[in-house]
């Protein structure tokens, strides 16, 4: 399966992103937070972690939430 990183999500904002990683303390946070989540939900959906259903979905809905505040702010 493949990784979603925030890069591979949004190629065409890939210098903006990393201008925001370097500059704001926040932005960098949020970043490496959906980093790992989106590392966790890969394992899971790769089988090598076992979470029940329920759990996968509240991970999948805060990655999502978190992809949203990125984007908002690498708008701004």
């Amino acid at each position: 399966m493949e990784r979603h990183s925030l890069l591979h999500e949004f190629p065409e904002l890939a210098e903006r992103i990393h201008a925001l990683k370097v500059s704001d303390v926040h932005f960098r946070k949020l970043f490496d937070a959906y980093d790992e989540l989106e590392h966790q939900i890969h394992r899971i959906n790769t089988s090598e972690e076992v979470v029940t259903d329920e759990h996968a979905h509240v991970l999948k809905a805060k990655l999502l939430h978190l992809k949203d505040d990125l984007y908002r702010r690498l708008q701004t």
